[in-house]
């Protein structure tokens, strides 16, 4: 019972600060690593521990599968060029320059163990960075290439950390032998990805009782990502590809209420996930520091403040030139962009290099490690104090840094709700366009205030109104195929005509 108590009191704590982070407008995981930091040197404080194998499972499967669920492929193929130059160079850069810090500093680490830790601290965190960008009407372009990147970041990342666990267990780590174990892993995983989703979906269109459904979309976001790992492919490419999957085919499966009530909850358990996740490896921190030496521990902490401004360092030196030859690339062939969206710019790259604060997929991936893989109490530390360092620098000036370039909201997601409210409207009245009956004109009228209705419906219209809302769904998905829109205003246009769809229904039972 004593543990129970610790563990409400954990959450307790963690809602109030990221309650205080919300006023204040700071990403809540600078208050989250800021209170795990802080618990773990209270007296009394408790002592949590996981199996390391369960870890990415519990933590970073659904978390990214939920990001991987919400991203859209036609905004991340509008800005191919910064989201790959982040994703393949600033991961193999950032792992690359952290191993050669790391190994300069502890001779007798392994490359291998130094890589790993590389790994573990190169891909950002979306989540933060959004939490501060979108609030202040941040150029969408931006926010796409910040989730596009972690979303890509953390499948590169954790495929090169995977290999180099691998190579620590089986004491061996050559180009020959890990080439066609990478490629296998990214093929088969795709594959998987696919196969997975597409049978998750045959099973789900028949459950009607939104309890089970909800309960088994968790099961197979963590049993994916275990079935995976026994495969030998990699757990998050597979979970990425069976996201996307779904994402692109679930709207016409999945039931409105079953929808909306789904999103409640993952929305519910992601939270939780980041607050368990950064104060579980808040907690390790006061046995790390406790078991070493005077010296050891000096030697640990510097290492890590070092580690922290290689992080931090390297980002920018990477993607400004990157930033630069954008910028002249756009003056040399014009801004052909197959949308309305800003161009790159000085203003914008700066924040996409400041913008690279980690999370819980770099705490997840240090605290997986095994109980004896070799330098793993330096490994936590390092990582701790990256994921802390990174949120409290680039966290809380990140906001400043926004308002110093007064960036102007270029609309776009707005803009395309807009096009696809007309484009149902216009399928509305075209549908209708030869009944004149009251309850049609009823229907039609409401439709023309772009869906902000009342429920004031009989039998009749409701029955007209569920087949209209059918047809309006097929339009939105058919402009996404068609990027005529992207997943974003997509996403908003679903949740407008669940919310009709449910306010309809209830009124008519």
């Amino acid at each position: 019972m004593r543990e129970l108590e610790q563990f409400l009191g954990l959450f307790i704590a963690a809602v109030i600060l990221a309650a205080l982070a919300r006023r204040v407008g700071a990403p809540y995981p600078v208050f989250l690593a800021l209170g795990g930091a802080a618990l773990a040197f209270l007296p009394g404080a408790p002592m949590l521990s996981l199996p390391p194998e369960l870890i990415l499972a519990l933590f970073v499967a659904p978390v990214l599968l939920d990001a991987a669920y919400d991203s859209s492929l036609r905004d991340l193929k509008d800005n191919w060029f910064p989201v790959m130059c982040l994703v393949i160079f600033a991961v193999g850069i950032t792992t690359m320059a952290v191993a050669f810090v790391v190994h300069a500093m502890v001779p007798s680490m392994p490359w291998a163990v130094a890589i790993a830790l590389g790994a573990i601290v190169a891909p950002p965190d979306a989540v933060a960075a959004t939490a501060v960008l979108r609030p202040l009407h941040t150029p969408h372009r931006i926010l796409t290439v910040l989730e596009g990147e972690s979303l890509l970041n953390d499948a590169s990342s954790l495929l090169i950390y995977r290999l180099a666990v691998g190579a620590i267990v089986a004491n061996s780590f050559t180009a020959s032998e890990v080439a066609p174990v990478f490629l296998l892993a990214v093929a088969g995983s795709l594959i998987a990805g696919l196969v997975f989703g597409w049978l998750t979906l045959r099973v789900m269109e028949h459950i009607e009782h939104i309890p089970t459904a909800i309960i088994l979309q968790f099961i197979c976001a963590i049993g994916i990502w275990i079935l995976a790992e026994d495969l030998g492919l990699s757990a998050v490419l597979t979970t990425v590809s069976y996201a996307i999957a779904m994402a692109r085919t679930a709207p016409c499966k999945i039931s409105a209420e079953t929808r909306i009530s789904t999103n409640v909850v993952w929305q519910t358990v992601v939270f939780a996930l980041n607050i368990f996740a950064f104060i579980f490896i808040g907690l390790q921190m006061r046995p790390i520091l406790g078991n070493l030496i005077e010296a050891d521990r000096t030697h640990y902490l510097i290492i890590a403040i070092v580690v922290l401004f290689t992080v931090i360092i390297v980002r920018p030196l990477l993607h400004m030139p990157f930033n630069l030859f954008a910028r002249w690339r756009e003056r040399q062939i014009g801004f052909n962009s197959p949308r309305p969206m800003v161009g790159a710019t000085i203003q914008g790259g700066i924040v996409i290099s400041w913008a690279g604060m980690r999370g819980i997929v770099s705490l997840s991936a240090a605290m997986a490690l095994p109980s004896e893989f070799p330098y793993r109490d330096l490994i936590l530390l390092v990582t701790f104090a990256v994921v802390f360092g990174t949120l409290v620098i680039q966290g809380l000036t990140l906001k400043p840094l926004i308002k110093i370039f007064n960036f102007h909201d270029d609309n776009h997601i707005s803009r395309e709700v807009g096009i696809a409210r007309k484009a149902i409207l216009h399928s509305v009245l075209a549908e209708l366009k030869n009944d004149h009956s009251p309850s049609a004109d009823e229907i039609r009228q409401k439709f023309v205030t772009f869906f902000k209705i009342d429920t004031d419906f009989d039998n009749t219209q409701y029955a007209q109104l569920q087949h209209v809302i059918q047809s309006a769904r097929k339009i939105i998905v058919t402009m996404r195929a068609s990027e005529e829109i992207g997943d974003d205003a997509f996403h908003r246009i679903e949740e407008e005509l669940d919310g009709l769809e449910i306010a309809w229904s209830n009124k008519n039972t």
